[in-house]
């Protein structure tokens, strides 16, 4: 038990170490002061400019940033979907695959370019390298840069810098950070035992005779920007659980880390951008205080076990259904909280078997969106709801909130309201016609409340642009295939233009000069209401899900029943 807990505390001071460090280099990344890697990127990024016609020094507005985004994805996306449907035809494909199904197709397509990568194919067996490499590889750095120049945009926009060159900030994200550190990153992983090869699949004997085909091919190089850009997609279908993906605990670490790494190092980055570090620790420490707890409340609940097993066969041990014994309970808990609160969605164990208080915590995190957050966009969402506690807190006192010296109208509050609210509506609507059909829509696996959660689980993990599952779904159908894309759409893009809007309208509004009365922001009382706010806010909607799905379930094994 106690070594365990002693792993969970490490990750987390390695992670505590490595944000200042990493978020002071992308600040200085993208307020455009030198850096290490000057000398070899500036060339490249100025080819760059040259061959696609950017100016670097051009501002966009927030509908110019607005277009610019959903052109370029549009083109991606399109492009991924023609290189995938083509792939019997281009290299890299020795086992000879064609292409999937239409509506496989359109999924794997809008869900990688969504930064989601959602599943609902079996890897090793539909795709060829080519398509993981050259197509899904592709949308992993693409998507992952663009979250996080729409993340750089934001905090510009609330610190009144002007929005910036969306152009500029998606190509200074991958050479920069995304590209560098995915380097370094697949090296290490090459070296302690992630497979790199072309080769088509090995052909082995088993004890009786029989032969085995075991899948492999450029797994290193596809698995560090899977969690460096919060991707998330499996190159195995059983994602990291597999040995050739996560083969020890090195790189289970590793990957762990990765994870997290530029989320939480983006909240330094902001305190930079607005030069009050005191405010970005204090935002910090809020949300690691809730994903401390919520790991605790998941990795409990590994540890005690499943109370009816234990009875049936007298054992007083973890819950290890579903678990890689290379990791145990205690990282498979850290994992799976880490996974939903940064929106990557890799699994190194099945979060179907997790006990209740895992299945709450992992919800929790996709219906909040803001412990930690996905990439780039993470820190726009808790930004989000600091700037709906600033008008809370205003109403209460009577004058006019602001935040940064620049007041909080309207147009900003009905903006961050479409943020708000378009997560309920897009998760729940959906949830609730699959579940309205059981037989014919919802393929639920598990009876009774483990099934709500399997299905709401599923469009949560989808409008959050996470990626994971309840697996036991029956998710490879034209109904799950089509209707998840409802949430990945409007998941991302819809936050994504009203956030940018919202950036806009701050970087437009005049400072008004400090008084005795203003609204202090770096305080304890201000961080610990919006800590409030965001609970109460994030999960009321969901409230009645948590309680029909992980709660009931929880009380219902705690009965004996």
């Amino acid at each position: 038990m106690g070594q365990g807990f002693l792993q969970i505390a490490l990750t987390l001071f390695i992670v505590v170490v490595l944000t200042p460090i990493l978020g002071r280099y992308m600040a200085r990344v993208f307020l455009g002061e030198k850096t290490l890697l000057d000398f070899l990127m500036n060339p490249i990024e100025r080819s760059i400019y040259v061959l696609a016609g950017v100016r670097q020094k051009d501002d966009m507005t927030g509908w110019q940033y607005v277009r610019a985004v959903l052109y370029s994805n549009l083109l991606m996306g399109i492009s991924v979907y023609l290189l995938i449907y083509f792939q019997r035809l281009l290299p890299w494909n020795p086992n000879g695959f064609g292409a999937p199904t239409w509506d496989i197709l359109l999924h794997t397509t809008i869900s990688f370019l969504t930064n989601t990568d959602q599943q609902h194919y079996s890897s090793e067996t539909t795709l060829s390298y080519f398509s993981q490499v050259a197509a899904l590889g592709f949308l992993m750095f693409t998507s992952a840069a663009t979250g996080l120049a729409v993340g750089i945009a934001f905090i510009r926009g609330l610190t009144g810098k002007g929005l910036g060159n969306f152009y500029v900030d998606i190509i200074r994200g991958i050479t920069r950070i995304l590209l560098p550190i995915s380097i370094v990153g697949a090296i290490a992983l090459l070296l302690i035992g992630v497979p790199q090869t072309l080769t088509g699949s090995l052909a082995v004997k088993t004890l009786d005779g029989g032969t085995q085909y075991l899948a492999r091919g450029p797994v290193a190089s596809f698995e560090m920007i899977k969690f460096l850009g919060d991707n998330g997609g499996g190159f195995f279908d059983v994602n990291s659980a597999h040995p050739f993906e996560n083969p020890n605990g090195v790189s289970n670490l590793i990957e762990t880390i990765a994870m997290i790494a530029i989320p939480a190092a983006l909240i330094y980055t902001y305190g930079i951008f607005a030069d009050n570090i005191k405010q970005a620790w204090l935002l910090f420490w809020m949300i690691f205080i809730i994903f401390v707890i919520l790991v605790g409340v998941s990795a409990i609940g590994e540890l005690q076990g499943n109370p009816l097993v234990n009875a049936t066969f007298g054992l007083d041990q973890p819950n290890l259904e579903g678990k890689e014994v290379r990791f145990g309970w205690a990282q498979t808990a850290l994992w799976a909280v880490m996974t939903t609160a940064t929106m990557c969605g890799a699994v190194n164990g099945m979060h179907d078997s997790l006990m209740p208080q895992g299945i709450f915590s992992t919800l929790s995190n996709l219906f909040l969106r803001v412990i930690w957050g996905g990439q780039g966009i993470g820190i726009a969402y808790l930004f989000i709801y600091l700037i709906l506690t600033i008008f809370l807190m205003g109403l209460i006192v009577g004058r006019t909130p602001e935040f940064l010296g620049r007041k909080i109208e309207k147009r900003e509050i009905v903006l961050a309201s479409i943020v708000l609210l378009i997560h309920p509506v897009i998760v729940l609507i959906p949830s609730a016609i699959a579940l309205a059909y059981p037989i014919s829509l919802s393929g639920i696996s598990n009876a009774g409340y483990h099934g709500i959660s399997q299905v709401v689980y599923e469009y949560a993990s989808a409008g959050a642009n996470n990626g994971s599952g309840l697996e036991g779904l029956k998710d490879n159908t034209l109904w799950w295939n089509l209707s998840t894309l409802v949430s990945l759409l409007g998941g991302r893009y819809i936050p994504i233009i009203a956030i940018l809007l919202l950036a806009d309208s701050i970087s437009r509004k005049q400072p008004v000069p400090q008084t005795s009365s203003t609204l202090k922001t770096d305080s304890l009382v201000f961080i610990g209401a919006t800590a409030g706010v965001t609970l109460i806010l994030g999960l009321l909607a969901f409230f009645p899900v948590l309680a029909l799905g992980p709660i009931a379930e929880g009380f219902k094994l705690a009965s004996g029943s």
